[in-house]
């Protein structure tokens, strides 16, 4: 497919019947959806680059009692994947958003594939116990594939996109209802009249206001987040009377490799498809697949508050993630598992043993040390041996506006703001205060097809 074209910002118009503001995930899945429902529609991105925080999502997206997983033999449970997220979300996740997002994974599957964009591979991220982490059989990170697949589509069915418009404010009507936005285009401003609003503008992880304000003990972690996540949609929302909630749940991912001026994730399907974290001595000193929230926690309670990702050529057959993180330049080559360790400044004894132990863990299906069930498909058994040095930072931010699941936003009292909507990680709610991997994807597009499905439902009745 050649390189998607935005759409000349001269062709942006003065009214639509839904403005959808951020070209992630979200904001392209609810687009297509109110286009197919025959609204007329318009994306507008502040950035240069179209997709936002989509583009670095790496391991996948969770659904459950999906058709792809029996393919592979594997028998779900929407139940079991209700009760383990809201386990893993502390038990803060809003249960009534919750309750739609594993009810509806499922038809997210089927409508990508109705779209052409097929996740036809299975693995398994933290805090899950089933494979139900989907992505394409090419194994590829999904987040820049589902951008290029969505924009594909938008392409196809000729729905503007334009980048270089940041909105700077909402337009309330007479009877208090949200009716177009304010944006700034080539230096100039421009009313758009709009029968509704989305804001799927991404979270706050880049925003050091934000983080300051809610968390200031992170306010010197980096973060994994593109430039632009600073948390526009927030303002723009609470500049109208919306109440943002859960704003202090704010994730650490567990391993990022930060050693860079350029950040970059390791995405959790390293670990799900085999590989181990290991301390500056050699040893293993926590469950790799636990929640994020206690790996990222355990990895900076370590002298050193880093760690190192070790796998073998097995591992790196499984998630093709590593080629990229190779050829940037981030990973550490051995043929043995000795010449790893002397490259890494570590016992070679230590480190075999504790290679050997975890091989007979996988072997035995028993993992004494720490207890880790999953992730355990192969051993470490396989020339050449590879690390990646590690450190928490700043991932995702699981609180923001406080959404219905209708995606209509709520103000201070509960009550519905008439023509706003918000979606993704803008809102706040379903993850509690720990996101799963895999979850955040599948939010984009089960809650950006419901914002779709609402915008059409109230411009309709406007």
């Amino acid at each position: 497919m050649a390189q998607f074209q935005t759409t000349p910002v001269s062709q942006l118009a003065d009214s639509y019947d839904a403005v959808i503001v951020g070209s992630g995930g979200t904001g392209l899945a609810a687009a297509i959806q109110a286009h197919e429902l025959g609204m007329n529609v318009a994306v507008l991105e502040k950035e240069e680059q179209l997709g936002g925080n989509t583009n670095r999502a790496s391991s996948g997206m969770n659904a459950a009692e999906t058709n792809v997983q029996l393919k592979h033999g594997i028998i779900d449970n929407i139940n079991d994947f209700y009760r383990e997220t809201y386990k893993d979300g502390g038990k803060l996740n809003d249960k009534d958003m919750l309750g739609y997002f594993v009810v509806h994974s499922p038809l997210a599957i089927d409508w990508l594939a109705d779209h052409g964009i097929k996740l036809e591979d299975v693995t398994i991220t933290g805090g899950m116990s089933k494979k139900r982490t989907h992505r394409p059989a090419s194994m590829a990170p999904i987040g820049g594939f589902l951008v290029k697949s969505l924009l594909d589509v938008a392409a196809q069915e000729k729905i503007p996109v334009f980048n270089k418009v940041k909105v700077e404010k909402l337009v309330k009507n007479d009877q208090g209802a949200v009716a177009g936005v304010v944006a700034s285009v080539d230096g100039q401003t421009k009313q758009i009249n709009a029968k509704a609003v989305l804001l799927a503008t991404g979270g706050f992880g880049a925003s050091k206001e934000y983080i300051k304000r809610y968390r200031p003990d992170l306010a010197d972690y980096k973060t994994t987040n593109q430039p632009g996540a600073t948390g526009d949609g927030l303002k723009l929302a609470e500049e109208v009377g919306a109440q943002l909630t859960q704003m202090n749940f704010v994730q650490v991912h567990p391993t990022v490799q930060q050693d860079n001026p350029h950040v970059y994730l390791i995405g959790e399907a390293v670990r799900g498809e085999g590989a181990i974290l290991v301390n500056f001595q050699g040893k293993r000193f926590v469950n790799e697949l636990n929640t994020r929230k206690i790996v990222s926690e355990t990895i900076t309670a370590l002298p050193e508050h880093s760690a190192y990702l070790i796998f073998d050529q097995g591992v790196r057959d499984h998630a093709k993630a590593i080629e990229f993180y190779d050829k940037v330049g981030l990973v550490v080559h051995g043929d043995t598992i000795e010449d790893l360790a002397k490259k890494l400044k570590m016992d070679p004894a230590v480190l075999k043993n504790t290679v050997e132990t975890w091989n007979q863990a996988v072997k035995a299906g028993d993992d004494k040390e720490f207890g880790r069930t999953t992730g355990m498909d192969r051993d470490l058994s396989k020339p050449g041996y590879f690390a990646i040095h590690i450190a928490p930072a700043i991932h995702y931010t699981m609180g923001g506006i406080h959404i219905n699941t209708k995606t209509q936003v709520l103000d201070g009292n509960g009550d519905v703001i008439p023509g706003l909507y918000a979606a993704g990680e803008v809102s706040g709610g379903l993850h509690g205060n720990n996101r799963v991997g895999g979850n955040s994807i599948a939010e984009t597009i089960i809650f950006g097809r419901q914002a779709g499905q609402q915008v059409t439902v109230y411009a309709r009745e406007h």
